[in-house]
């Protein structure tokens, strides 16, 4: 494990990167507190509050459409086998 001060990862982020990348813990202290720097796998999913809510807006929009008739849900194994098809 590394552990650096907030101003040592700011002048050698790079450096600091490079190491999370390589699979150490690198842990930033600083005065707001103590962050653990870890790279993003495949299967992390990484999305913004505006994407959050629209993606949470349409899902209601069907769920409401579909109450009133005016759409058919996917089954839950159609989803998944949609899911699994996407990460071909």
């Amino acid at each position: 494990m590394v552990v650096v001060t907030g101003r040592d990862f700011r002048a050698n982020t790079a450096k600091y990167v490079d190491v999370a990348y390589r699979g150490e813990d690198v842990v930033v202290k600083s005065r707001a507190g103590s962050f653990r720097v870890v790279p993003i796998s495949e299967d992390d999913i990484v999305i913004n509050k505006r994407d959050l809510t629209e993606e949470l807006r349409g899902a209601l929009l069907e769920a409401k459409e579909s109450i009133e008739g005016k759409r058919k849900l996917n089954t839950l194994d159609n989803l998944i086998n949609e899911l699994r098809n996407s990460n071909d």
